[in-house]
């Protein structure tokens, strides 16, 4: 067992890692307006100056699993009328397309521990552009692409700054710091460095009085006097480094107008005094913010390096060793990372994947947010709502989130998102399956919960409904680890299924309208993808019945009876559960079938396809005759069982056999339950083989779904012959949106209109191979469709597969899709080989689009690099 997997076991070596986030303002949990505005109460401007809540922020930050003690690194180039201090971004009413960081930084490296973590951040040696791109946002329209900081041109003639940024760590506790300053520039420039140390401000709230202090020790050394924090010393290599110290307080009388108070050094002392020359550090030596000022000249086209320690230990030469403390570490994530990756022989494809992983862990985060608390307010802190308008949340009363879970892009979306969340444990499992698995635990936990059964979606809207993809991804877990490992961790297994009895005990009693097996989530986390918001309230009784919806549900009685019947293996108990989610995806697919007489089902035998239904309030319904990946969902509601498995299940197939005997009219609706494949498999699914080929007709199309980097989200018809569809008077016009969103629908930054999304790409793929499972060469489909050529559906789940992984990947000419054909980003030496992994990709061009560091679900390319692992 290599190093790295050895720390694993070892809990304490996870008690210090990237656990800030990138971004704390325009938060939720930081909205204390009377109004609910969010971007508004807590903006960039103001973060300098204003102490938070529930949290922290900063570049490369970490801190403790409480987050009681913070860490990150600062620079100021002497131009900027700030110390860089936090990445910046729009707001979401400032930019064309809602939220968007304005900043080039790259995730390089990262190990489960974080015992070696690397990231580089871009800083211009020019000043940095704000004012122009808040203003040359603004001007644009939804219908023009976003305002970049590399468009400002400030990166035209290489006048930047690379800043690595490396951490490792000698033992659990003790962490070396290594800066690596690099001029890109003909010129020589001057740079500040302020490695930065402070506390969360846990002490103005009204429930403790104690904080922790940092205070000058001896040469090149401050102290950290914390009674739960374990380091006690931060050193700086240069011992000359000035020390300077202020409060994590807000400066009222800067935000708020309030009498300034003698004496006072607030948040953005350090700041002020580094940039206007203030006195506004405290003389004493002291406080609960500190920093070293590293004030160089970098010489054209050099590089400085800069090494700092923060450790228990009281040491004479903290930075004995340094360099072979770091190499070994480094060794070891090599080695660690040589094992993952051994049966992967394209270099670009370990970089690719490599990256991905360190994303995915450098956006852990501290997460922190007390429903009830923020609903009311503090003792020492007021909090306004008004509750006879809508105020978020409350609801949510018993929900208090305290600890370090994966977010999808810590700063874009700097808050877990359930069914985010549920993909970015797939690819974990491969490199820590406990973190995997405790993050799939912990929203099911009564805290996260709701006592009838609802998980939480994310904090604009814990209410809102996520497809239903926690039982899927538990047990996709459970196999990686499994096959891993070399044993099954039964225990994980049984603590979530019973929690998701829970929750699909709520899905079934509050999103089934009429009791008939059709569900209607609302916008199911597909945003914009119908023809009108189907979060919206309809009149008169009528409601949607969604065909994705209703997949997913499909889908998760199917999950939650492999589940069972994988349980029961062991405990016999199971096998009843198993024999209840059979039936009830029975049940489900005879819904999408048939919802009575008179009514259009959510199949279109005509079109070959998958519609959302409209049920009007006269008894009518309107299928709404829309291709979108809406019509693909059906197809992951599959499941292959080996008959060997029933062998062992006698109450099982005893049951199974009463309801073929019975029930005729629902078993038809399955495909081949009643018949084995090759190798004694049976399989559920509700496309037949007739239905699939037609979906797959459509799905494989060039001129529809199919893209050279994966099946977009919406059928490319639409691009010349939108879709019209009249509700209540209003006429709403779908157009095939490959990129960015043309509309404010739900924020705008996020569209469902065409891109390719990883998350359902990958869905899609694993679908594809669980049929070829079954069917293997009797079925073959055209690829792509109108081809004349024929490819059985594991050859299509691959091409697919190596389409989503060619977003990424260098084609014959050097250059990544996701970069969008720019020259400098493919070519050029300091940027061709870096990958940021985007929310969501053009679905002609593969050009990321959306959150450019969403290396959540879209780090699900590191597993398609690694297909037949579990």
């Amino acid at each position: 067992m290599n190093i790295e997997k050895q720390r694993l076991q070892d809990k304490d070596w996870k008690n210090w890692g990237p656990y800030v986030s990138n971004r704390q303002w325009g938060n939720v949990r930081e909205d204390y307006s009377n109004n609910g505005n969010a971007w508004h109460f807590a903006n960039h401007d103001i973060a300098e100056s204003h102490t938070y809540r529930w949290g922290e922020e900063g570049i490369a930050g970490i801190s403790d699993p409480k987050q009681i003690f913070c860490f990150a690194i600062s620079f100021w180039n002497k131009k900027d009328k700030r110390v860089k201090e936090r990445l910046f971004g729009l707001s979401n009413p400032q930019g064309n397309h809602g939220e968007d960081i304005k900043e080039i930084f790259y995730y390089l490296d990262n190990t489960p521990t974080h015992s070696y973590m690397k990231m580089l951040y871009k800083y211009p040696i020019k000043e940095f552009p704000y004012d122009d791109i808040v203003a040359e946002n603004a001007r644009r329209s939804k219908k023009e692409p976003e305002y970049e900081l590399f468009d400002t041109g400030i990166f035209d003639k290489d006048e930047y700054f690379d800043i690595f940024i490396e951490y490792c760590k000698s033992d659990a506790h003790d962490i070396l710091v290594r800066v690596t300053v690099c001029n890109r520039s003909n010129k020589a420039a001057p740079i500040v460095i302020l490695p930065t140390t402070w506390y969360r401000n846990n002490w103005k709230w009204g429930y403790n009085e104690y904080k922790g202090q940092v205070e000058a020790g001896k040469e090149g050394c401050i102290n950290v006097n914390h009674d739960s924090i374990p380091i006690k010393k931060f050193y700086s290599k240069n011992k000359n480094a000035k020390r300077v110290f202020c409060e994590n307080e807000t400066n009222n009388p800067k935000l708020h107008g309030t009498p300034i108070v003698e004496n006072a050094y607030y948040k953005d002392g350090i700041n002020d005094y580094i940039v206007h020359q203030k006195n506004t550090i405290n003389p004493e030596n002291e406080g609960t913010k500190a920093a070293f000022v590293i004030d160089e000249i970098i010489d054209a086209g050099k590089s400085e390096v800069f090494e700092f320690r923060l450790s228990p230990y009281d040491m004479d030469d903290a930075f004995y060793q340094f360099d072979d403390i770091f190499n070994a570490r480094i060794n070891e994530a090599n080695v660690f990372y040589a094992e993952v990756q051994q049966d992967i022989f394209n270099d670009d494809e370990k970089n690719v994947q490599r990256q991905a992983f360190a994303g995915l862990l450098w956006n852990k985060q501290f997460y922190h947010y007390n429903v009830g608390k923020w609903l009311k307010g503090d003792p020492n802190h007021e909090a306004p709502r008004d509750f006879n308008n809508y105020v978020r949340n409350t609801e949510w009363e018993h929900l208090h989130n305290k600890d370090i879970i994966s977010m999808p892009d810590k700063w874009e979306y700097p808050w877990y998102a359930t069914w985010d969340l549920a993909f970015h444990c797939v690819p974990f499992a491969i490199i820590d399956a406990d973190f995997a698995k405790n993050q799939l635990l912990l929203l099911t936990k009564e805290w996260y919960m709701h006592p009838n059964g609802q998980m939480p979606a994310y904090e604009w809207n814990l209410s809102d409904v996520n497809p239903p993809v926690h039982a899927w991804s538990c047990f996709r877990v459970f196999k990686i680890d499994e096959k891993t490992n070399g044993k099954p961790d039964l225990l994980f297994l049984e603590k979530v299924f019973q929690k998701l009895l829970l929750n699909f005990t709520w899905w079934v009693n509050r999103k089934d309208k009429n009791g008939k097996n059709i569900f209607g989530g609302g916008f199911l986390g597909l945003d914009n993808i119908g023809a009108f918001d189907r979060n919206m309230e309809l009149k008169d009784g009528e409601h949607l019945e969604q065909a994705d919806g209703t997949s997913w549900m499909a889908m998760y009685a199917l999950n939650m009876m492999r589940i069972s019947m994988e349980l029961a293996q062991y405990y016999q108990v199971y096998e009843d559960m198993a024999i209840k989610f059979f039936e009830h995806y029975l049940y489900i697919a005879e819904a999408m079938e048939n919802m009575g007489e008179g009514k259009e089902g959510l199949w279109n035998e005509e079109d070959g396809f998958f519609y959302d239904v409209l049920q009007l309030a006269n008894g009518e319904s309107v299928s709404l005759r829309l291709r979108s990946i809406v019509g693909l969902i059906p197809m992951f509601a599959v499941e292959i069982i080996d008959h060997h498995l029933l062998d062992k299940m006698p109450n099982f197939r005893e049951r199974m056999e009463w309801v073929l005997k019975n029930k005729p009219e629902l078993t038809s609706l399955v495909s081949h339950w009643d018949e084995e494949g090759s190798g004694r498999k049976h399989l559920m699914s509700i496309l037949r083989k007739t239905r699939l080929t037609k979906v797959l007709n459509r799905m494989l199309d060039e001129k529809e779904f199919l893209s050279s980097y994966g099946i977009r989200a919406m059928s490319k018809v639409y691009e010349e012959n939108p879709f019209v569809f009249t509700v209540h008077g209003n006429k709403n016009v779908v157009y095939y949106t490959p990129a960015e969103s043309d509309s404010r629908m739900f924020g705008g930054n996020s569209n469902w209109r065409g891109p390719i999304w990883f998350p359902i790409n990958f869905l899609i793929v694993e679908s594809l191979q669980r049929f070829h499972f079954y069917y293997g060469n009797s079925l073959k489909v055209e690829f792509p469709t109108g081809s004349g050529e024929k490819k059985n559906l594991d050859e299509v789940a691959q091409n697919i597969s190596g389409r989503l992984c060619s977003i990424f990947l260098k084609d014959e000419s050097g250059q990544r899709a996701f970069n969008g054909g720019n020259y400098k980003f493919n070519y050029d030496p300091n940027f061709k080989d870096y990958i940021t992994f985007f929310e969501y990709f053009h679905g002609d061009n593969g050009r990321g689009v959306g959150a450019s560091h969403q290396t959540g679900w879209t780090a699900t390319v590191a597993k398609l690099m690694k297909p037949r692992l579990a």
